[in-house]
């Protein structure tokens, strides 16, 4: 009974075996006339592009600090607001500074007054000064009393004494007209050095309302309504985002390929199927020594504001090298655990051939190595050929 069993068994084996054999027989004999479409591999020409990955950065960020010491009256922009060049950021409480400004002006005008000037006009020269003026007169009234006694003396009709007196009254005419015009020269002085403080008190009034430097976006704000803020304290950080400042490092082989000036497509996670354009804007004089790499920095027109400083970016740089490549379809290539493979005919049958890839080129793919111009391959469906497989080939137009 056990026999007959192990023998049934072996018979059911057989069977399924025979089975087998006969479905596999019917698969190649299907197999042999697969029809495959062909196309041979073609020489283009193919201009070079560079790829990097680089970083979006904004192009100046500053942070805005108070020049002058004051309470914070108010915020007239905060996070995320778009400001123009000289806009009012921050406004101080400026009534200190007021006071300080009237007072100087006061003691300007007290100059002024001294120095007997009136209004606002220029100032009188230095002989219009009434203390000159006067002692200008009597100056000249003493020298031409001066001058007669000295007339009279030479012809003996005044006495010694009375010309050592004209001579003095002209000394003392004198010195008084020097010391009157040191004093208008003092006040002169006092009156520029006043309207020095002056200006400086009422630059520190216009201080009170801090401004931003140029066109950007409140990035940060660093102080609170009501906080007394000391001269240097930062209280915003604002970012220009028009344009942004692409950094990114290229390969030191494409050097000759990069130049200023070059355009460059840039791509961003945050926009997949939007490409913005910029172009190179310097480039670093010498290579990185630890990634062999030299470093470029773009321009990317920003005026929307859509992409942010800080963002990741595709790069791709299209450079004037040129090259002679061997090209096919992408579709005629099967990928296989990090290899690639293009199909020939050989005697009715198909034969894989490793190949080396090189860049991709829209819808086809540069072959570096592995096959050689006009060698016709498998253009379509090669992901489910496999050696030895008999194939009826047809010609495919070439675009």
């Amino acid at each position: 009974m056990k026999l007959s069993s192990t023998g049934a068994a072996i018979a059911l084996l057989l069977s399924l075996g025979a089975c087998s054999r006969d479905r596999g027989v019917q698969a190649a004999e299907g197999q042999k006339a697969r029809p495959v479409r062909m196309e041979a591999a073609q020489v283009r020409d193919v201009r070079r592009e560079v790829d990097v990955i680089g970083t979006l950065a904004a192009r100046e960020e500053v942070v805005v600090s108070a020049e002058v010491a004051g309470r914070v009256a108010r915020l007239v922009h905060d996070l995320g607001d778009r400001v123009p060049a000289g806009a009012p950021l921050i406004e101080l409480d400026p009534e200190k500074l007021q006071y300080r400004a009237e007072g100087q002006r006061a003691a300007l005008d007290q100059a002024r007054a001294r120095y007997g000037a009136s209004g606002e006009g220029d100032l009188p020269p230095l002989d219009k000064v009434p203390s000159v003026v006067s002692t200008t007169a009597q100056l000249a009234d003493a020298q031409q009393q001066l001058d007669r006694a000295k007339n009279l003396s030479a012809r003996n009709l005044l006495s010694r004494s009375d010309l050592e007196t004209a001579q003095t009254r002209f000394d003392t005419a004198k010195a008084a007209h020097d010391q009157a015009m040191a004093s208008a020269r003092q006040l002169r002085a006092d009156i520029e050095a006043q309207s020095s403080s002056l200006r400086l008190a009422q630059r520190e009034l216009r201080d009170a309302v801090i401004r931003a430097p140029f066109d950007g976006y409140v990035a940060e704000r660093l102080v609170s309504p009501g906080q007394f803020v000391q001269p240097q304290a930062p209280v915003m950080r604002i970012v220009r985002l028009h344009p942004l400042k692409l950094t990114a490092e290229v390969p030191e082989k494409f050097a000759p390929w990069i130049e200023t000036g070059r355009g460059m497509t840039v791509r961003v996670d945050a926009y997949p199927t939007q490409v913005f354009s910029g172009r190179v804007v310097r480039i670093a004089p010498g290579v990185n020594l630890k990634s062999r790499a030299f470093a470029i920095e773009g321009e990317v027109p920003n005026p929307d504001g859509k992409l942010k400083p800080g963002t990741f970016a595709r790069v791709q740089i299209t450079t004037d090298r040129v090259d002679h490549a061997i090209t096919i379809p992408v579709a005629a290539v099967q990928s296989r655990y990090g290899t690639n493979r293009v199909f020939v005919v050989q005697n009715g049958q198909i034969a894989g051939r490793e190949i080396v890839l090189g860049d991709r080129l829209g819808e086809r793919v540069e072959v570096a190595q592995g096959l050689d111009a006009g060698t016709p391959i498998v253009a379509t469906d090669v992901e489910q050929l496999a050696d030895g497989m008999r194939v009826t080939a047809t010609a495919m137009a070439t675009k």
